[in-house]
């Protein structure tokens, strides 16, 4: 019993330092989605081997959607036209960062790490992006029309509305609200029950593994960086869900470019979201994302160690600092408000969790998915 005590405790640590950085970064997330304009996003995808793939991995830097919700995004971008180059870059930039995972790596990892983890998944992103449009030409035909609709309630198609005209259908009170309610709502509601099952895990790993056994085996060097590719790649977790277990990695003794290896191919990708990938983009081009994530993660794992050696900055000392400027009282509301918002959400993914299981037991045959029924854009 003192054992589960001591796992929930470290995992409430984790809540409290992680919350008030998670509800800024779903809070911008939400206003991304009905600020940023998808005829815009789609217009710049389509033409060219290089220029779309670098948009493409911007674009994805700061758009938080998990390994589950990327696919449809990804699907929809290239029914619109983007190349499988561009498509490739936004399937990694996208889940590997987001405005939410970065807020809480500042939160609970340190500086150098929360600059790490966007600008290795731009460049693996780009990499692999132009790896796939270099071995593979795109098709430069004109791209099909882009999805118009109206973000904050579909109220017309924007092809008989003319832009302009749209524009003042809705105030910017009611964009706010739509944006909010798309944060709390599906944005959250994706991740809620694996943010949950992220930070258990951090708590378990923090009660439960000696100290020197994981600097023992993943305290650096390539050996440790292979052993976190194999965890990574399978495994199901989104970027946000993965900060709290990275955060008790590094605690434990875990080399920061251990760390950033299972932050960026942890997210990018998991058995379900590969076999996604062959029916978008196909095998040649799954194969050259899967062989460019690998190599170019435990590349930038190696590097990382070395910036850390070099500037003398101990990743495990420095951990958790920034939760230290948020007050306790507000850490503590922060907490709350998301234990609220989940309710509805996690009970929801159990629901689907177990009805999935009886009926994956009934027909044996059927596979089940890891993203939530309701999993969304």
């Amino acid at each position: 019993m003192n054992f589960i005590a001591l796992m929930f405790l470290e995992s409430w640590n984790l809540l409290l330092e992680a919350s008030v950085y998670i509800l800024f970064g779903i809070l911008i997330g939400g206003l991304l989605k009905i600020f940023l304009n998808p005829a815009m996003v789609f217009r710049h995808l389509g033409k060219g081997r290089f220029v779309p793939v670098f948009k493409a991995a911007l674009f994805g830097i700061p758009i938080p959607l998990c390994s589950c919700g990327v696919l449809p995004a990804a699907a929809s971008l290239k029914k619109q036209g983007a190349n499988n180059g561009a498509t490739t870059a936004f399937l990694i930039s996208t889940p590997e960062s987001g405005v939410d995972s970065i807020a809480i790596t500042y939160a609970l990892l340190d500086p150098i790490m929360t600059v790490a983890r966007p600008v290795a998944a731009f460049f693996t992103a780009v990499v692999a992006g132009l790896a796939e449009n270099l071995l593979h030409a795109p098709n430069d035909k004109d791209p099909t029309e882009a999805d118009l609709r109206c973000v904050v309630d579909g109220c017309c198609d924007g092809v008989d509305c003319a832009p302009e005209v749209h524009a003042r259908h809705h105030s910017f009170t009611e964009k706010l609200q739509a944006g909010l309610h798309f944060a709390v709502t599906d944005l959250w509601g994706d991740m809620a029950g694996w943010f949950w099952v992220g930070l258990l895990l951090g708590g378990l790993i923090t009660a439960l593994v000696p100290d020197d056994l994981m600097s023992i085996y993943l305290g650096g060097g390539i050996t440790s960086m292979l052993i976190m590719l194999a965890v990574g790649i399978p495994l199901y977790i989104c970027a946000t869900a993965s900060t709290p277990i990275a955060a008790a990695l590094i605690l434990k003794g875990v080399s920061p470019g251990a760390v950033l290896v299972f932050l960026l191919v942890g997210p990018a990708t998991n058995v379900t979201s590969l076999t996604v990938l062959l029916g978008i983009l196909g095998k040649r081009a799954t194969a050259i994302y899967l062989s460019t994530l690998a190599v170019l993660s435990v590349l930038l794992g190696l590097v990382l160690d070395q910036v850390y050696i070099s500037s003398g900055v101990s990743a495990q000392a420095v951990a958790g600092q920034a939760a230290e400027i948020v007050p306790f009282a507000l850490q503590l509301a922060g907490a709350a408000v998301l234990i609220g918002l989940s309710i509805q959400p996690v009970w929801r993914s159990a629901n689907a969790f177990f009805k999935k299981s009886g009926h994956h037991h009934a027909h044996d045959h059927s596979h089940g998915s890891p993203c939530n029924d309701e999993t969304s854009s």
